[in-house]
């Protein structure tokens, strides 16, 4: 990762209650983000389809995108949420 491609993302993940820092690089697919931070999150490998991924309130339906065509800056705040709603109890 060349220091002028490097992000530090934020990434909220409600599901375990936890914010954390990721450094990505800019060429980073949303795919590959989603994972890191569910894999950061829960410690294990979660499937990666049956979450989503929101940033600035709006959800990426083409995770094949890289970061840097979305025009993630540095420090952005990103969410990775359940794509299904979950039953309250």
């Amino acid at each position: 990762m060349t220091d002028a491609a490097a992000l530090r993302v934020r990434v909220s993940v409600p599901d375990v209650w936890d914010i954390m820092g990721i450094d990505a690089d800019a060429d980073w697919t949303v795919a590959q983000l989603k994972s890191q931070a569910l894999a950061r999150a829960t410690g294990r490998q979660l499937p990666a389809s049956e979450y989503i991924v929101k940033f600035r309130g709006a959800r990426i339906f083409d995770e094949s995108q890289r970061l840097s065509d979305l025009g993630v800056p540095d420090r952005a705040s990103m969410i990775v949420l359940p794509a299904r709603r979950q039953p309250v109890r």
